[in-house]
């Protein structure tokens, strides 16, 4: 057994050497169409700078892998920890965040210089990493991490462009859509499960964050669920009932929401004499009413979902049909830059679980059974945040491809809009 683990552990160190410069790449590659004034900007106190993220992210390695592996590490700047920590208490201070905005330095050039510097480092260090199997862990959780930040790197910088009043695009999608919106809608199909006890939650050797640990029983009533995700033509026939004008269909907090805030329609969304358009990262678009409807929040979903005379899935029941089909939709890989129709849907099993957008649940964010968080400083990833959070699932067209599964939990306050979130639809059977 012990030679065993000697020829595993070469064998990951170079596996996670390659996957490391792929997943550090791609980041570069997300920012490589914004100009440095692009980077700085941050539009609202949710939102980082693109410039903050490409620190952040390598701070990670720096701090929780550098730092805590290689004997005697000299830090590359010290006043990083305090402005590029996110919300670790247990590191130390840091630059609050609705003020990330206001850090023009250091410049953009060095914040590509300390992700140079760190690369190097960690290129070293994958040649004969001490610490042994706990360092390769971390280092492939900070690769995941990394993954969640280029996420947030478009969704950012999206609700930035859309907030400067040129609308400009973040670059022209790989695969156009068609010039006009589509007319036609597909009827919705139901797929059936017939409920009893089940198992949800991760298990086994492949890469999980500790929120989707452990596997565990739990028993469900018979269900069935939409076989794709509710479309924008759907939405917009709610919009046209009077969806944001009827309290009856409105949870309390999410009525308190629609007054507050005006809203009206989904983000990005707006209406002009040709009708409606959305803005995308590849700039302003005709509404492609066949394609999921995106960037609502929870209680905008929830109530679509009653005045459609059905409900949101739980996160049991969503995981249950999506662990049985295949993990394909339109991931960033795609270069979409926004959702797309399903397509031919299958006749055994729901359509666009997975890619196009992030679907809400009616599950609030908690943890599971037996949960335990990491040990130590990264206890603090996410156990924290277990309260006052709702639970989506399934990616999007913003998400990396191999970073989702079937068992990934997302999560978001109730209210949030700026992410690439829709809904799909269930009901008791």
């Amino acid at each position: 057994m012990a030679s065993h683990r000697a020829e595993v552990a070469p064998a990951r160190a170079h596996w996670l050497r390659e996957r490391y410069a792929d997943v550090r790449a791609a980041t570069s590659g997300l920012a490589a169409p914004l100009s440095p004034e692009d980077q700085l900007v941050q539009s609202m106190p949710d939102a980082s700078p693109t410039k903050w993220h490409l620190a952040h992210t390598t701070w990670f390695f720096e701090t929780f892998v550098l730092s805590r592996f290689v004997p005697g590490y000299r830090v590359v700047n010290e006043q990083y920890a305090y402005l590029f920590n996110s919300y670790y208490e247990a590191v130390g201070p840091r630059q609050p965040r609705p003020r990330r905005g206001a850090m023009t330095r250091p410049s953009l050039d060095e914040v590509r210089a300390y992700r140079d510097a760190i690369d190097e480092r960690m290129d070293a260090f994958l040649d004969a990493p001490p610490g042994g199997g706990e360092a390769l862990d971390r280092i492939e959780l900070g690769l995941h991490h990394e993954q969640q930040h280029q996420e947030l790197i478009l969704t950012d910088i999206h609700h930035a462009l859309w907030s400067n009043p040129l609308r400009p695009a973040y670059r022209a999608a790989s695969r156009p859509g068609p010039t006009i919106a589509p007319a036609g809608v597909s009827a919705l199909e139901w797929t059936s499960h017939p409920g009893g006890l089940v198992e949800i939650g991760h298990a086994g050797s492949g890469f999980s964050f500790d929120n989707e640990r452990p596997r565990h029983r739990l028993f469900l009533e018979p269900f069935q669920m939409a076989r794709r995700a509710v479309t924008t033509g759907e939405y917009l026939r709610f919009m046209e009932d009077g969806g944001y004008r009827r309290p009856d269909l409105w949870l309390s907090d999410g009525w308190a929401a629609v007054q507050e805030h005006g809203w009206t329609a989904p983000l990005y969304w707006q209406h002009g004499p040709e009708g409606w358009s959305e803005f995308t990262l590849a700039g302003t678009k005709p509404l492609r009413l066949d394609a999921p409807v995106s960037h609502v929040s929870y209680y905008e979903a929830e109530a679509f979902a009653r005045w459609a005379g059905a409900r949101l899935p739980t996160e049991a029941e969503w995981e249950v049909l999506a662990a049985a089909g295949p993990i394909d939709g339109h991931f960033v890989e795609s270069g979409t830059l926004a959702p797309e129709p399903p397509g031919v849907l299958p006749e055994d099993r729901p359509a666009q679980m997975f890619g196009d957008v992030w679907e809400w649940t009616a599950s609030a964010y908690l943890p599971y059974p037996r949960f335990r968080p990491l040990e130590g400083e990264l206890g603090e990833y996410n156990g924290k945040f277990m309260s006052g959070q709702m639970v989506l699932r399934g990616g999007s067209c913003f998400t990396p491809r191999s970073h989702i599964r079937a068992t990934y939990r997302n999560f978001f306050p109730p209210g949030t809009r700026w992410q690439m979130s829709g809904l799909r639809l269930a009901r008791w059977a």
